[in-house]
């Protein structure tokens, strides 16, 4: 096992390979024939017998030949609906793009899942690989969970990577989440608004949604304001508000769509009741009605210690103590405010989070996920497989 590092850096190769194919057939969110189909056949042609559930998710089994829990190993597939515009030799051929490295993961597992068959006689208990769509949509790993991902064999852990391109640490450094919640929750809101529509210049016939919209957007800023515990971290954004059409007509309808983030689990419950009281009790002041629908939702990923600490020691030990810090050493308070649907996860097993540094400002990396010109240092990449094999490989000698 101390020659990991050396194994998956002869890997190196495939895994860009890998990655490129991905690369260039960029899919979104449940409905990932191609890449799924990929992922399906390298696993085969590496002797696992993997298994499709959820529409594109693929799941294979690595070990158990010797008695043991099983760790499952989570890398997401889907791509954002970005036209891609860097010039490369493998840019995406689709109308989409992974500009949010999502097809390094995927890369990555497949490096870790070569690694893991050839010391599948060393594993001590299972390893079990989750190749999961619709991260983007927050909604893939809820879906991979109900399907049975978590059963047969009972998962006991989980761990996953995600790269990071634009941020201050060098390519190959890997972040592990301190114990506790590393990112935020997320919940979708949408308000319908049902006035009373009329002539512009007779509005005591008309009940106007417009005018209930903007109280509803000026209250809804109260609830950080005066309802939440101001050492809490919580984001209540309104993205859209429309309605209308004529600059002399009252509409019938209006509608506004945010977000609500929170890393407490009480802070989330707080705001999506005051979302629904705020928008019904501001419409009726007004006479109009109002329904609040939450088209997404995602909890926090909360990070075991037991887990955390051992992705620290394990990974120090593989890729040198400079090249391991922690998420406070990055993230302000060691958490981010974007979510991450291993939350769902995160839920129902001990689970960590971990990143990998794939190409900093200094290095030539200066865009940020979800740009349509990120890119990503692929020399780093067989570090991602070797992390993956090497926490779940130590975890599980060290959990028997």
């Amino acid at each position: 096992m101390s020659n990991l590092l050396t194994e998956a850096k002869a890997l190196q190769d495939i895994i860009v390979k890998d990655r490129r194919h991905i690369h260039q057939n960029a899919e979104l969110g449940m409905d990932l024939p191609v890449t799924s189909a990929y992922v399906v056949k390298r696993l085969k042609e590496m002797g696992y017998e993997p298994q499709v559930i959820a529409d594109s998710g693929v799941v294979a089994l690595a070990g158990g030949r010797k008695p043991g829990k099983t760790i499952l190993l989570r890398a997401d597939m889907d791509a954002l609906p970005i036209l891609e515009e860097n010039d490369l030799e493998y840019k995406s051929k689709t109308q989409n793009m992974h500009a949010c490295g999502h097809d390094t993961h995927a890369a990555m597992l497949l490096g870790a899942a070569q690694l893991l068959k050839t010391h599948e006689d060393e594993i001590e208990g299972t390893v079990k690989l989750m190749f999961q769509p619709a991260e983007e949509s927050l909604s893939g790993a809820k879906a991979m969970i109900e399907a049975g991902i978590l059963e047969s064999p009972k998962v006991d852990a989980a761990a996953m990577v995600h790269i990071f391109s634009g941020m201050p640490m060098k390519s190959g450094t890997l972040v592990v989440s301190e114990p506790g919640y590393s990112t935020s929750s997320a919940d979708m809101f949408h308000i319908n608004i049902k006035g009373k529509g009329g002539h512009g210049a007779m509005p005591q016939d008309s009940v106007d949604p417009l005018n209930v919209a903007a109280h509803i957007f000026i209250a809804l800023q109260e609830i950080i304001a005066r309802e939440t515990t101001p050492s809490n971290t919580a984001v209540i954004t309104v993205g859209q508000m429309h309605g209308g059409n004529a600059a002399n007509i009252i509409p019938d309808t209006a509608f506004l769509e945010g977000s609500i983030r929170a890393f407490d689990k009480n802070d989330r419950k707080l705001m999506r009741n005051r979302v629904v009281e705020i928008s019904k009790g501001m419409a009726s002041v007004f006479r109009a009605a109002a329904e609040v629908e939450f088209r997404m939702e995602c909890p926090s990923v909360y990070n075991d210690k037991g887990l955390s600490d051992l992705a620290v020691k394990a990974n120090k030990e593989m890729l040198g103590g400079d090249n391991v810090i922690v998420f406070q050493d990055i993230f302000p308070g060691g958490k981010m405010t974007g979510s991450e649907d291993f939350g769902y996860i995160s839920e129902k097993v001990p689970s960590v989070m971990m990143a990998l540094g794939g190409g900093s400002p200094e290095e030539g990396y200066p865009y940020p996920q979800h740009h349509p010109k990120v890119n990503f240092n692929e020399d780093i990449l067989h570090k991602g497989s070797a992390v993956y094999a090497n926490t779940a490989i130590q975890w599980l000698k060290n959990n028997k």
